[in-house]
């Protein structure tokens, strides 16, 4: 039932999305690259709008953020539970799991931060 709702609140953002884009171009660029200063994606002299922002609302989109929102359902942590086995991305572009970074009986310890 939680995959089907994600299904239709995604399907419904991505028809809204599109249909926007065809009729305000101007509008939905200023937002997308809003939302890229946010990801701060657009600051990558190497990579612009043009790459990456008429990729919104596309098919490939919906189907990628479905496949992480559906994928995140498995992701809930329980205290005094397993943790989940979330996969990650080092920094190399390797895509791995977080339980691959476990070593012998060595407790694995997770730091958050961030610097601007």
């Amino acid at each position: 039932l939680q995959k089907i709702l994600i299904l239709l609140q995604v399907t419904l953002s991505v028809i809204v999305g599109k249909t926007l884009m065809i009729l305000f171009p101007n509008a939905m660029k200023r937002y997308i690259l809003k939302m890229g200063e946010k990801s701060r994606m657009n600051q990558n002299p190497k990579f612009s709008y043009e790459n990456w922002g008429p990729t919104f609302f596309s098919f490939k989109y919906l189907l990628f953020v479905l496949k992480v929102k559906w994928k995140r359902l498995e992701d809930e942590a329980y205290e005094g539970h397993p943790a989940p086995n979330t996969p990650v991305v080092t920094l190399g572009g390797e895509v791995r799991h977080l339980l691959d970074f476990m070593a012998d009986n060595r407790p694995l310890i997770l730091n958050f931060g961030s610097c601007t």
